[in-house]
């Protein structure tokens, strides 16, 4: 296939990053901070009423963090260990974070209260009670169950959230246990491509809102609508003003003018469009004299970035600076364990002129690789970053 990087890229940003790149030895992730600037420009401007957490797990390196913070951003934390490194920057106050993992140790939820944090997502009765023992009188919002599994690439639902009688209980119950009930958060899913799937999440948030109001005088306060906004791989989705535009008008159709307050936790859609994942090929075979496919070993894999190729769900577009004849190939990764193959049923197309030691460049990889890479899996050292 042909990859024009420039519909990934604006040439400027190409520059930066390859310049970096040509002086590092692979593989690695190039982040260029300048575009991650402009997509959270992009989601502020689309979104002028929202309140942006910006979802640490997608990358947490003190070069975003500091970026974001400056920017005005707030956080949405899953762990004491990103906690630990959100506050390492400075200059980040406890009421720009949330406690967004629903499920936490007792000791954790108590680390976070004792560090200033008083806002906290739960979707069970057994963690209400804990927060409430650990972080009295603390917020908390209750993640529902969503039905946008499958358009998601990514899905998120199933792990996470509860069904909305079991989400209006549970609430009631955090008054009775002297926390506030403050809102509902739900996410449709990672990648998500049906715009309509936030409808049908809204709608159930109206209803949680109406139903607690009505029958327990309990008045919400918040709406967490997660992430789920695409980046920019093979296959194209809308763009963000496009999805910005019909999410506003399901939020004014079921809300009116009256809108509670609104929270929005991108990672992908701020971050992948920002990386460059270079790659070094490391053997290039066939299995058979009659095969028509190479097999495409790289110095990089699924235990060492690209875990989101599993059930090949991601497809990253593949950039080389060879030419000519192309074939159909499968990708694999280095390691001593037959699950590392990145793609073997979604043929990729990769020149015939490509050679041992030649270079792969994954686009669209800033979020969800250095977080996802191994410690030490048959003694690769974890994917390295650069910033620029």
């Amino acid at each position: 296939m042909t990859i024009d990087v420039h519909s990934f890229y604006t040439p400027a940003s190409f520059e930066r990053l390859k310049t970096l790149a040509d002086t590092k030895e692979t593989p690695f992730v190039v982040i260029d901070t300048n575009t991650i600037k402009e997509h959270y420009i992009d989601l502020k401007n689309g979104f002028p009423i929202a309140d942006i957490f910006y979802a640490m797990k997608a990358n947490p390196a003190p070069e975003i963090l500091t970026l974001l913070r400056d920017q005005g951003a707030n956080f949405d934390v899953a762990s004491i260990y990103e906690l630990d490194k959100l506050l390492a920057i400075g200059n980040v106050s406890p009421e720009k974070i949330s406690y967004g993992n629903t499920i936490k140790k007792v000791k954790d939820i108590r680390y976070f209260y004792e560090k200033g944090i008083r806002m906290f997502a739960s979707d069970s009765e057994a963690d209400l009670h804990n927060i409430a023992k650990q972080a009295p009188g603390s917020r908390v919002y209750v993640r529902i169950l969503t039905e946008g599994s499958q358009t998601a690439d990514w899905p998120l639902s199933r792990k996470f959230g509860c069904h909305t009688d079991m989400a209006i209980g549970l609430l009631v119950l955090a008054k009775e246990l002297g926390l506030v009930p403050y809102g509902v958060s739900f996410h449709v899913g990672s990648q998500q491509r049906d715009i309509g799937a936030w409808d049908e999440a809204i709608g159930k948030v109206k209803v949680i809102f109406e139903r607690l109001k009505e029958e327990s005088g309990i008045e919400l306060q918040m709406i967490n609508m997660g992430g789920g906004f695409p980046a920019n791989y093979i296959s194209r989705t809308n763009d963000l003003a496009t999805y910005a535009e019909e999410i506003n008008r399901f939020l004014e159709e079921d809300f009116g003018t009256n809108l509670p307050r609104i929270i929005l936790e991108p990672g992908r859609s701020l971050i992948s469009n920002a990386g460059i994942l270079v790659s070094e090929v490391v053997l290039i075979s066939r299995k058979s004299h009659t095969a028509l496919n190479r097999w495409i070993f790289t110095d990089v894999g699924k235990f060492s970035g690209l875990i989101e190729t599993l059930d090949e769900a991601i497809k990253y577009p593949i950039h080389t600076e060879k030419s000519g004849e192309v074939e159909d190939v499968v990708i694999a990764g280095p390691t001593c364990d037959s699950a590392d193959i990145m793609y073997e049923n979604y043929k990729y197309g990769l020149p015939l002129s490509l050679e041992i030691g030649d270079r792969l460049y994954w686009l669209s990889t800033g979020a969800y690789t250095t977080t996802y890479s191994a410690v030490e899996f048959n003694g690769f050292p974890p994917l390295a970053s650069y910033y620029v």
